[in-house]
């Protein structure tokens, strides 16, 4: 009795024949490198931009429930990405009763890939004493002019940093914890209005004005000799002469913040609107932008002032102030969760004409979330908070406070030389 056998495959002929596939597949996926970037970068990026905006909002709805804001930044983000692939070739035996010492007569080809991302994400509090200080302390004059010259309408810059201008107040009260009483805001606003128009039309530029600033008092001129001038130099400083009396005065060159205004729209009733607003000399061309040199009740007559004085906001008061634009639920003010302002007669205060055009953030109940195109939405208090994609004024608005919060427009001590003279030598 004859018996055929099964032919005898060597390893390498079974290798050829099995394995090409896998190791195709094997070689096509060394690509995992670069589209493992392709496929995360992005994603990542979308996924820190929702979450910032998410918080921002989230401590913004927290001040008007007189909540404490809190922050976490995204330090780091570490994304490692991990390819292992194998390929093994495992004996299969036709028999169970094969001869011992025969060979195998067919393998198992086997292989295997597996992939893993393990990103390594570092949040850290942002509750550093250098935060709180940018928190706490207002722009300077600069800084509000660096943020008049930007695309952003001049109207919303000073609406959102501006305590006052020749102290006529916009809303000062509601640059901290919602206050009892409704503070005063409609003559601020009427001659914000009027300058946004100007703007608008192309009538007003903020610019600068080189003027000398002098750090000393009068110094007999033969008493500067060509080294204390050379020193002055090499600080930045110079001196200037005055011919008359033989004297010198220690100071530098500096921009001076103006506001010019076109001399063909100076009598225009939108730019008399403006000055009679904010009490200044009608019939100019140019104010100079100060902070805080007026005195306050120095006079409220119309045209009392040739400059535009202001008191800036600090990032902190800008986010109090604009929290007031946050609908809140009437179930929450009858509970007394969020505080309810008055007028002087008694009768609740509507703070949408604060903060009309500026900002604004509805609310829907917790079991119904909030409208698929919002821009942005928070939980909070059983309720969705949130910024409706189609209100364009209060996504720029919030835009803006975003990329606020990252730059340091604030003024550091130490910015001011010190500077020792060798005078009359």
């Amino acid at each position: 009795m004859s018996r055929s056998l099964a032919p005898v495959m060597s390893p390498l002929s079974v290798l050829s024949r099995y394995a090409s596939p896998f190791l195709v597949m094997l070689i096509t996926g060394c690509a995992s490198g670069p589209a493992s970037l392709i496929d995360t970068r992005l994603p990542y990026n979308e996924a820190i931009k929702v979450t910032s905006e998410q918080q921002l909002l989230l401590n913004i709805v927290r001040l008007r429930y007189t909540d404490t804001p809190s922050s976490l930044t995204v330090a780091n983000v570490t994304a490692q990405f991990e390819l292992v692939k194998q390929l093994q070739l495992t004996p299969f035996f036709a028999a169970s009763g094969a001869e011992p010492n025969r060979s195998f007569t067919a393998v198992l080809p086997q292989a295997g890939i597996s992939y893993a991302d393990r990103p390594t994400i570092s949040l850290v509090p942002i509750d550093d004493a250098e935060f709180t200080r940018k928190l706490f302390t207002p722009l300077t004059v600069d800084g509000v002019l660096y943020l008049a010259k930007t695309t952003w309408p001049i109207s919303t810059v000073f609406r959102l940093y501006l305590e006052n201008i020749n102290w006529v107040p916009n809303a000062e009260l509601a640059s901290g914890p919602t206050p009892a009483l409704a503070p005063p805001f409609s003559t601020f606003l009427r001659g914000v209005e009027a300058l946004g128009k100007l703007q608008a039309d192309g009538k007003v530029v903020f610019g600068t004005q080189e003027r000398f600033e002098p750090v000393s008092g009068s110094i007999p001129a033969d008493k500067v000799d060509a080294m204390a001038v050379i020193e002055a130099a090499k600080s930045g400083f110079e001196f200037n002469f005055n011919r008359a009396d033989a004297s010198a005065t220690l100071g530098k060159r500096v921009r001076q913040p103006m506001l010019f205004i076109d001399p063909k729209a100076v009598e225009s009733p939108v730019t008399k609107e403006f000055a009679s607003a904010f009490q200044l000399k009608p019939g100019k061309t140019r104010y100079e932008l100060t902070a805080e040199d007026v005195e306050p009740f120095s006079s409220t007559e119309v045209g009392s002032h040739e400059v535009l004085d202001i008191e800036p906001r600090s990032l902190l008061q800008a986010m109090y102030f604009i929290s007031h634009g946050v609908h809140v639920p009437p179930e929450h003010l009858q509970s007394g969760i969020a505080r309810t302002t008055f007028d002087r007669n008694g009768n609740v205060f509507d703070w949408q004409p604060v903060t009309a055009g500026l900002f604004a953030a509805r609310w829907s109940k917790g079991d119904a979330p909030p409208p698929a195109n919002a821009h942005v939405s928070v939980r909070y208090h059983d309720y969705w908070f949130y910024i409706p994609g189609d209100d364009h004024d209060t996504k720029a608005t919030f835009s803006l406070l975003m990329e606020l919060s990252r730059l340091d427009l604030q003024k550091r001590e130490g910015d001011r030389p010190v500077l020792t003279l060798p005078i009359g030598r």
